[in-house]
């Protein structure tokens, strides 16, 4: 059993402030795929690059795994694919999902999580690094040195410029640190930033940037 997805067009509708929507794109595609997850309590997913897949756009597409289990592969359809079936201008975005590898792969019981009660410390994190070091590399290492205070992280933004160099990428993460028994400190959170500085350069080579 397979579960199919598409986006395409807009992200939004027009606005007196903003008279043009962004065009959807692979990471809104990846959101609703790792909601699924997330939803099923599966969070050991790891996306893969897949040059191999000969229907999307190079770069643009991954395999999704849980251990050694393909559950979903999705990217953006690519050009001459989209063409040859005379689909819209904006770049179609599509996911396939394993229906049968999820129930395996799903937890059938898990642990419920009380609601927080001590408020979260929010910062952003900015490293510069190669152009073909995928950004879920970055965020690996980013929750194995963070560690359980680390509750939730996200990539928002991804900047290419001769500012940043040939070559290289800038990839901005939203970090929420958040502990269950007491509230963090600023010196805490310091702490857990410089650590994560440090591993992204020492296994990444990854530059804070400026």
């Amino acid at each position: 059993m397979r579960l199919a997805l598409t986006l395409s067009g807009q992200r939004g509708l027009p606005a007196w402030d903003a008279a043009q929507s962004n065009q959807l794109d692979f990471f809104d595609l990846k959101g609703i795929v790792a909601a699924l997850l997330d939803a099923l309590h599966i969070s050991n997913a790891v996306y893969e690059p897949a040059a191999d897949l000969l229907s999307y756009h190079p770069g643009k597409c991954a395999r999704v795994k849980v251990g050694d289990v393909e559950v979903a592969v999705l990217g953006e359809l690519h050009p001459l694919v989209k063409e040859n079936y005379d689909f819209l201008n904006a770049p179609v975005l599509v996911a396939e999902i394993n229906v049968e590898a999820l129930r395996q792969t799903a937890a059938g019981l898990f642990i419920a999580r009380p609601v927080p009660v001590f408020p979260p410390v929010l910062e952003d994190l900015a490293v510069v690094v190669d152009e073909s070091l995928p950004a879920e590399q970055v965020a690996a290492v980013i929750r194995k040195t963070a560690g359980k205070l680390l509750s939730d992280l996200r990539l928002f933004d991804i900047f290419r410029s001769e500012q940043v160099g040939a070559g290289k990428k800038s990839l901005a993460y939203s970090l929420t640190y958040q502990a269950s028994d007491r509230t963090l400190t600023d010196t805490e959170v310091t702490k857990v930033r410089q650590r994560i500085i440090r591993a992204l350069d020492q296994e990444l080579g990854a530059k804070l940037r400026a």
